[in-house]
């Protein structure tokens, strides 16, 4: 919530003359400082306020903090003490100083026990200071009248999200839309935590004015290619998200002819130059650059996280530029500064996006690739990477931006190898002899309908178990009571906790075969499969989504794990389960260096990579 403000005009100059000095309340003698008391109680909030707001435009917050202090101790249990007392936790909050912002806060609702953004701000300055419990209290205590309920339940929803709370934040978020259907963000919100939970129907139509259509619009980017394996729809929910959340800017920073420069300026921007599958997949691609066609720069607003990876991340780039802490607009001006010929957006639409970067166009050309598999409609970016297979030639028209093909599997890999621990499928909690299938994926791309069908091939193949990661929040105990309701037995389902890289590697050895999801496939992970010599079955869709896979098993030869209808696609996981010589046949395409010269020739895909840019760099 922003300071309560004032049009009302003031003599500056007189006012000025009150500061006492750079600093105010400055010490003065006892007859100045009573005379500036009386001066003090004289004035009205709402006289002070022009001169405040522009001490704070201007720089000078100190001065702003020090004038709320002096007119509250000079006019105690004034009508406005009120206004002032939210004014000065603003400015608290703003300066960083969030402990005491909450202390102003507490003061105001003191004296209005119903004021709404008091109680807002209480909770958000609370969550600044590391008191999280606290917020949610502070924010549950303030849940009594109903014009400020559904706010306070929008805030709870977000913190409990954060903390991994997830059914107390699906709950407090329903309550909401209950309240108001027409709040987009909520929505989506909702919508992903439903997914995450597999709670399904994820849109059971019980929300009161909540149409079919709304709850589409506004499913957000990412749940979207979990929920629709159509093109369209994918790009229409991406494009009303974008309306809402990225203006424009207001000009376009680089020459729209672009630089004549020897080498090609390649510039990367990324939130995830961190312990983060992004990083995993392009370190060994930096490294490889042609460093005689290519100079490589890094925009980097990710964490210091002090990873291995980061730190390699960081020495393959020719210039790292930390953006985190620079506005939109003076990130931009640094990479038109840099005169980068080509920018490639890794973020897309994921959280640390920095898509109000992309929309001041500092770059001639732009890209997006890896982060967001899908449309990313903004009118500032030229292009989205992708591969033949992902998205083919017919389709191509329906992407926003226009797909620029890399010849080959649209992915990077890194072919460098972690040592590996030793693992038994006892000490995972794996039945020794019984077929294994799993799948390693994230839980939100779990739907209804492919539950069902992994309980079909479960049945029909005796002694099987499928294998999934556990995450913590609640959504194993959901799918437990979806398998039970199809008639499973608990000992069908082993679900094993997240670990670390070189063990989460080593645990696919274990399996028999992944079973991945759709509409929304794996990608690292799924490569990571078939790395360690582990069968994948896709299913093949209409969308980027809901085709990686396939990219990547037609990329190592393994086309016996591609199929295109549910039914198909059941009967194919059941002939592996129940044929050892198909599944034998499976695991020989996989074997010996089948992953290094396909999808982990990091060396030839550079150079591929490399052609696709160097086709659409401009040059005057």
């Amino acid at each position: 919530m922003n300071a309560l403000t004032s049009g009302d005009t003031l003599d500056i100059g007189w006012l000025a003359g009150l500061l006492g000095g750079s600093h105010w309340p400055a010490l003065l003698p006892p007859a100045e400082e009573a005379r500036r008391q009386r001066a003090l109680r004289a004035i009205r909030l709402e006289g002070l306020l022009p001169l405040l707001e522009r001490a704070t435009a201007e720089g000078r917050r100190g001065v702003t903090i020090g004038a709320y202090q002096a007119w509250l101790a000079a006019n105690p249990g004034h009508p406005q003490a009120l206004a002032a007392w939210f004014n000065l936790g603003v400015e608290l909050a703003q300066a960083g100083e969030p402990a005491q912002a909450a202390i102003c806060y507490r003061n105001a609702l003191a004296l209005k026990a119903d004021f709404h953004a008091a109680a807002v701000n209480l909770g958000l300055a609370l969550e600044a200071a590391g008191q999280a419990q606290a917020a949610l209290d502070a924010w549950e205590q303030a849940l009594q009248p109903e014009a400020m309920r559904r706010e306070l339940l929008n805030q709870r929803g977000r913190l409990l999200e954060q903390t991994g709370r997830f059914a107390e934040a699906e709950q407090a978020l329903r309550a909401s839309l209950m309240s108001q259907a027409g709040q987009p963000d909520v929505l989506q919100h909702w919508t992903h935590l439903r997914q995450k939970l597999c709670q399904w129907p994820i849109h059971a139509h019980d929300i009161p004015e909540l149409s079919p259509e709304q709850a589409q619009r506004h499913a957000g980017p990412l749940g979207a290619l979990a929920l629709y394996d159509d093109i369209d729809v994918q790009r229409d929910i991406v494009a009303a998200w974008l309306a809402r959340k990225v203006p424009a800017a207001p000009r376009q920073l680089a020459p729209p002819r672009g630089y004549r420069h020897d080498r090609i300026r390649l510039g990367y921007l990324s939130s995830d130059f961190c312990r983060h599958a992004m990083s995993f997949l392009i370190a060994e691609l930096l490294e490889r650059h042609d460093r005689h066609r290519f100079e490589v720069f890094g925009y980097c607003s990710s964490p210091e996280d002090g990873s291995p990876v980061r730190a390699r991340v960081i020495a393959a780039l020719d210039h790292h530029v930390r953006i985190a802490d620079m506005p939109d607009a003076v990130a931009a001006q640094r990479i038109r500064d840099d005169e980068i010929d080509i920018l490639v957006d890794l973020n897309g639409l994921t959280r640390g996006a920095r898509l109000g970067v992309l929309r001041w166009k500092p770059a001639p050309v732009q890209a997006t690739w890896l982060g967001y598999i899908g449309s990313v409609p903004l009118p500032e970016l030229d292009y989205l990477l992708c591969d033949a297979i992902t998205i083919p030639a017919d389709r191509a028209a329906r992407y926003a931006p226009t797909p620029l093909p890399i010849d080959g599997v649209y992915q990077a890999n890194d072919s460098t190898m972690p040592a590996l621990p030793e693992l038994t499928r006892a000490e995972e909690g794996l039945p020794s002899d019984g077929f294994v299938y799993c799948c390693f994926a994230n839980f939100y791309k779990i739907t209804q309908p492919m539950f069902e069908d992994w309980c079909r091939i479960l049945h029909a193949v005796p002694g099987s178990v499928l294998w999934l990661a556990e995450d913590g929040h609640g959504a194993s105990a959901h799918l437990r009571r979806a398998a039970a309701a199809a008639g499973l037995g608990a000992d069908r389902l082993v679900f094993g906790p997240r670990v670390e890289p070189p063990r989460y590697l080593a645990r696919l050895r274990l399996a028999d075969l992944f079973l991945d999801t759709t509409p929304y496939n794996s990608g690292t992970v799924a490569s990571d499969a078939l790395r360690m010599g582990l069968p994948l079955l896709t299913r093949s869709g209409e969308a980027f989504a809901g085709r990686m896979a396939t990219s990547l098993l037609s990329a190592i030869g393994l086309a016996d794990g591609i199929t295109t209808t549910r039914e198909a696609y059941v009967q194919r996981a059941i002939a592996f389960g129940t044929d050892p010589s198909r599944h034998a046949a499976a695991r020989a395409v996989l074997a010996g260096d089948a992953w290094a010269r396909s999808l982990g020739d990091c060396a030839g895909f550079a150079r591929r990579l490399e052609a696709a840019l160097t086709r659409v760099r401009l040059s005057p």
